[in-house]
């Protein structure tokens, strides 16, 4: 945990209810000896390898707003120990996100990775900037060449703060490629097999000709 995760994340309400569930003393701790809130290679890796994450926004009414961001793994970039950006796609053209962004810069991201069952939450500053109006560096840096969407802007956040949340209650899944990077062993082992079964099958004929001639 970060020093800032837990000063943005524990307020004097929240500290409230860990004083009143007996966990103040240990999250006290933990912060006392928490890090800077910078990205390490740990955090960098993990980002760059994530094919989704959930982000969290706020709207000048109060309300919160989720949503699900997607794409091919590696869209998610890290651009430095303290930003990381993403391709904004071309969507529906609802702007619930990027209009609340406007208005209130503060977001919240989650990453996951089901099959390990690791997650890291990340708070940081998120602004929106259009395709046309981004440094060129920038948008090539954000490219996905071949991908079949659009991108109309580029998404930055400056990282504020992040934690890893424990493991516990998320449920193993594993994406179509993951199954069949798990599986591919087995195939070939089923073919090799296979192959050997048809080799096997060739030979009686021939073993039982040999035998009827001698």
């Amino acid at each position: 945990m970060t020093h800032s995760f837990a000063d943005i994340a524990f307020t004097p309400a929240v500290q409230s209810l860990q004083e009143r569930y007996g966990s103040r003393s240990q999250y006290a701790r933990m912060q006392a000896k928490a890090g800077p809130a910078e990205l390490g290679a740990y955090e960098s890796e993990f980002l760059t390898a994530a094919d989704s994450f959930y982000l969290a926004t706020v709207s000048e009414t109060g309300w919160p707003y989720v949503q699900h961001r997607g794409g091919p793994r590696g869209f998610l970039k890290v651009l430095s120990s303290r930003q990381i950006a993403f391709a904004d796609f071309r969507g529906n053209l609802q702007f619930v996100s990027a209009g609340n962004a406007a208005g209130n810069d503060r977001a919240s991201i989650i990453v996951m990775d089901y099959a390990r069952r690791r997650r890291l939450k990340l708070l940081g500053h998120l602004r929106f900037v259009a395709v046309a109006e981004a440094d060129p560096v920038l948008v090539r840096q954000i490219e996905l060449p071949g991908y079949r969407a659009r991108v109309e802007r580029v998404a930055l956040i400056d990282v504020a703060a992040f934690d890893w949340n424990c493991p516990q209650h998320i449920t193993q899944r594993c994406t179509l490629d993951q199954v069949e990077e798990a599986a591919k062993p087995l195939r070939d082992r089923i073919a090799a097999l296979e192959e050997e079964l048809r080799a096997a099958r060739t030979a009686v004929p021939t073993l039982r000709s040999a035998v009827a001639d001698w």
